[in-house]
């Protein structure tokens, strides 16, 4: 990508604190891939298209494990989960044999997997290199009578968070748009109208939760980008009415996009909660603008809210007022204090390292302005803020699981590596469950105990606030 490509997705128009120095925008610094690089962001954006192949192309290191790397769940295809690449060795590189292996692997693709399309991947060696990757797309595209697509988002452009751009703004360029869905499908005493989920993954199978609100509302989910998705299915996002924006800013460029070029409203929501996902329907009926769907969409809430209240209700009174430090990013660095809130628990804490202005303004306005924002994640930091905060839990991501257990306190993994759905009413019956189980463990009481070889003057043991 040229330069000045790579400044325009940093600064994006749509974002209303895009002039701000901010993490979550990528801007390039010393550091900035560290905990996630432009062409791993990319990765993480296309991938869940289950029955397209994706190929990177660069040396097998870069391609790593796929196969559940992330937990994007597929209800069909499983394609996307092979580690597909083309495998440069030393002497592929020193004797410039770096296209013809690309074009050799793009071969062997297409004879043994048949996809529906084939996701290139740029990495740094290629890069740098000079392989020309849009050129020799066009080629195969051609040769093989499929779409060959190429991803120039090599890991030295910046950080995750521009990954994603970059990989959003090709779904916007060369795919969007490129294909006529198919006509809606009749629904006795409704008109069925067309939405898309931008920002969705289908983390631990979350999309699953929610999709059955939308086909009772009578509202078709054109396409995700990109969670359990076809990839005829992203070619026809560009026909619907309205487009909700689920993870954060990461993909702020396809929704503007697609609202410029289409005119597609969309909006920033969340599933996480009873509050927001009550919210997020309403807005796509508000968006939609139909009298009936409206009416619709409140009846179902009031049914799903009472339901889902009355079912909450043990769980809550196990919870209520339990304390919790939550350290993730993006959407979730508020999203999900409004699911505990709801759950009677307390948050301490959230982290904002790789959060918006706009995120911190609205944990500010959840937690009050004397809300304890965590910007940097080092172990120490962490148990600092529980051990200060008198903290009973820490939910955060998988990579601090042994910073948890270490100090002896409770933790639930939040982000992609969980096994949990946690999205729509259902899902906060699953994270309910799944909190009570993790504060309940007999193996608290046992572990901040003293050894039975300790009398009970020496203590060997330092708890600190557990």
């Amino acid at each position: 990508m040229r330069k000045a490509e790579i400044a325009q997705l940093m600064v994006e128009p749509a974002c209303k604190d895009h002039h701000a120095e901010k993490v979550g925008c990528g801007r390039l610094k010393p550091g900035a891939t560290a905990g996630g690089c432009s062409f791993d962001g990319a990765q993480i954006t296309l991938f869940p298209i289950t029955d397209a192949a994706h190929l990177v192309h660069g040396p097998i290191g870069c391609a790593g494990s796929s196969w559940n790397g992330r937990g994007s769940l597929s209800s069909g295809p499983d394609l996307h989960r092979l580690g597909l690449t083309s495998d440069l060795s030393e002497q592929d590189i020193i004797m410039g044999r770096s296209e013809q292996k690309l074009l050799f692997a793009l071969k062997e693709v297409v004879q043994q997997w048949h996809p529906a399309a084939i996701f290139v991947y740029q990495t740094c060696v290629t890069a740098m290199m000079g392989d020309d990757l849009q050129a020799l797309c066009q080629t195969a595209s051609k040769q093989f009578s499929l779409p060959v697509i190429a991803v120039d988002a090599a890991g030295f452009y910046g950080s995750k968070n521009l990954g994603n751009r970059i990989a959003g703004e090709v779904a916007l360029q060369k795919v969007i748009g490129s294909r006529e869905p198919d006509p809606a499908p009749q629904r006795a005493g409704m008109t069925v109208h067309d939405v898309n989920l931008v920002g969705e993954f289908n983390i631990a199978g979350e999309f699953w939760q929610v999709a059955p609100l939308f086909d009772a509302l009578g509202l078709r989910i054109l396409g995700t980008l990109s969670g359990d998705v076809r990839f005829q299915q992203v070619q026809t996002m560009h026909r619907a009415k309205a487009t909700m924006l689920v993870c954060s800013k990461a993909l702020i460029n396809v929704a503007r996009g697609m609202e410029e070029r289409y005119g597609i409203p969309w909006f920033e929501g969340s599933f996480y909660g009873i509050r927001d996902t009550s919210s997020a329907l309403r807005t796509f009926a508000r968006l939609i603008g139909d009298p009936d769907l409206v009416t619709r969409t409140e009846q179902l809430i009031a049914r799903e809210e009472a339901a889902i209240t009355q079912e909450l209700q043990p769980w809550r009174q196990r919870l209520a007022g339990k304390r919790a430090v939550l350290y993730t990013g993006g959407v979730k660095s508020w999203s999900v204090i409004s699911a505990l809130q709801e759950l009677g628990m307390e948050v301490l804490a959230s982290g904002v390292k790789k959060s918006t202005a706009n995120d911190k303004a609205r944990i500010r306005d959840l937690l009050g302005e004397e809300a304890v924002l965590i910007e940097e994640g080092n172990p120490r930091l962490l148990l600092e803020t529980c051990r200060t905060q008198k903290a009973d839990l820490l939910i955060a991501g998988g990579r601090n699981l042994y910073t948890a257990l270490k100090a002896r306190l409770p933790f639930l993994d939040i982000n992609q590596e969980r096994e949990h759905p946690y999205a729509g009413y259902r899902g906060m019956i699953t994270l309910a469950k799944q909190l009570v189980q993790t504060l309940e463990s007999p193996i608290w009481e046992r572990v901040v105990k003293d050894p039975p070889w300790v009398d009970g003057q020496d203590h060997v043991l330092n708890v600190g606030w557990r």
